[in-house]
């Protein structure tokens, strides 16, 4: 149960804070469909037009809630990136599985972030969220030029290889679609897989 707070905590300036932290464990246990300005506003403990203020409706809520996800998500990648030694494999390897990672930790905000339909796909602190974490991306597979040299397309091709693997692979777990070949595998968790994945993938660099 999301824990409600008196209004008479908030100052001005961390209203908007509260509403994202409530929205995001109401999304989490709840679903998307449960998540509206009034029963954010409800938990939070202020008037149900109180987050308009700062979201304006719904979308401008959820825009901002996919935003704070994908800072986050920023943050995972390159810290998975940042704390690997070893080549830029290695690195590429380490990121993958922390996108993984992160969608299996917060799946429902997860599943918001690549929501298009419910987000204003032009608010410019989603956009620059969503450029945060790709960089992470890109940075990530520019490096193995010190390997090798790799022209602009196929940094691009790289990113994306990587990207759609990575995202496909936490979209199937996500979905439940590995049950039946986990169940396959005796004594081999999800972890153990994905770096299994992962280097099957990358066997051919």
């Amino acid at each position: 149960m999301v824990k409600r707070v008196s209004r008479s905590t908030y100052h001005h300036g961390d209203l908007k804070s509260a509403v994202l932290l409530a929205a995001e464990k109401i999304l989490e246990r709840d679903g998307l469909q449960a998540v509206t300005l009034r029963e954010v506003a409800r938990t939070v403990g202020v008037s149900h037009t109180a987050p308009k203020n700062h979201f304006g409706d719904l979308t401008g809520l959820l825009t901002e809630l996919a935003a704070v996800g994908y800072t986050k998500f920023a943050a995972a990648l390159a810290e998975a990136v940042n704390s690997t030694s070893g080549n830029a494999g290695d690195r590429l390897r380490a990121m993958g599985s922390a996108y993984v990672v992160f969608a299996r930790a917060h799946p429902k905000l997860f599943l918001l972030m690549f929501h298009s339909e419910r987000l204003d796909m032009k608010r410019p602190s989603l956009l620059a969220a969503i450029d945060e974490s790709r960089q992470s991306l890109r940075m990530a597979v520019i490096s193995m030029a010190e390997d090798r040299p790799m022209k602009p397309l196929q940094v691009a091709a790289k990113a994306t290889a990587s990207w759609a693997l990575v995202h496909g692979l936490a979209m199937l777990l996500l979905d439940g679609r590995l049950k039946n070949t986990m169940a396959s595998l005796p004594g081999v968790d999800v972890e153990i897989f994905l770096e299994a994945v992962l280097d099957a993938a990358s066997a051919g660099d």
